[in-house]
């Protein structure tokens, strides 16, 4: 038995390999409870087995396809019941090779279900309980996709633009409530999505593949000096800050009550 737990418990989706699992020893070491969710048990409970032998937490397994509703729904039921829960790590996600004009559109639908909205309804489930309570933290993976579509395919580049807005407008509506929001944009990482979509990542120059121990690093102290958007590779943090300055200052005129200029006749 693990005594109380001053760091709660936390829950991570996509749990059995490559960012989710070293989320999870990251998160155990810093003494967290764990949820581990994934599809593949087997490998929940090979890892669950290693992280209590080694760092002695309460690490529980709960298998789930993300892409199937009532897979989902029994990860929502948990994130609201259980009031240990202080931190959702919502990393679970998907590629899929080719774009929207030549692609499988159910293989593209079942990467949405996955991507963006099993992540709104993950933390859609457990922030009012959050919120209730003054205290917990919603880490959603993302992508530098979300700000370069056209370095990769549409769908799943519009997937990741999605967790990104939603996390900002998230940290808009329970930030001072005592719930943290970060989202993290990771470029090219090292882990198994590359070989599930299709992809071999040795076209990529190897200057731009990231360790998956040294991105999940860099994103928990990007969390820890308090971002709300985490890009591991970016060596000047001005340059996000000037991206999102440009983006607040066009606010004003997003929304007029007549029309440009230049777009009227005559």
């Amino acid at each position: 038995m693990t005594t109380p737990n001053g760091a709660g418990t936390a829950l991570i989706t996509g749990a059995s390999s490559g960012i989710g699992a070293v989320y999870a020893d990251r998160l155990a070491r810093r003494g967290h409870d764990l949820i581990l969710v994934a599809r593949d048990q087997q490998r929940l409970e090979v890892l669950a087995a290693r992280l209590t032998r080694e760092t002695g937490r309460r690490v529980d397994v709960l298998p789930a396809d993300l892409a199937q509703p009532s897979d989902r729904r029994r990860v929502e039921d948990r994130l609201r019941q259980d009031p240990a829960i202080t931190l959702l790590v919502n990393n679970a996600g998907v590629s899929a090779s080719g774009g929207l004009a030549d692609g499988d559109l159910d293989r593209l639908e079942a990467m949405i279900q996955v991507n963006a909205i099993a992540v709104m309804r993950l933390a859609g489930a457990v922030a009012p309980g959050f919120a209730a309570r003054g205290r917990g933290t919603i880490i959603n993976i993302a992508s530098v996709l979300a700000l370069a579509p056209e370095l990769f395919n549409s769908v799943y580049s519009g997937t990741k633009a999605f967790v990104l807005n939603l996390s900002l407008g998230l940290h808009k509506e329970v930030g001072e409530r005592g719930v943290r929001v970060q989202a993290v944009l990771p470029g090219a990482t090292r882990t198994e999505i590359w070989a599930r979509s299709g992809t071999d990542p040795a076209h990529l120059p190897q200057e731009m593949l990231m360790g998956v121990e040294e991105m999940v690093d860099a994103a928990l102290a990007g969390l820890d000096q308090g971002e709300l958007v985490t890009i591991p590779s970016l060596p000047d943090a001005g340059q996000w800050v000037a991206f999102d300055a440009a983006r607040r200052a066009m606010q004003p005129n997003l929304s007029r009550d007549r029309a440009a200029e230049r777009y009227r006749a005559g």
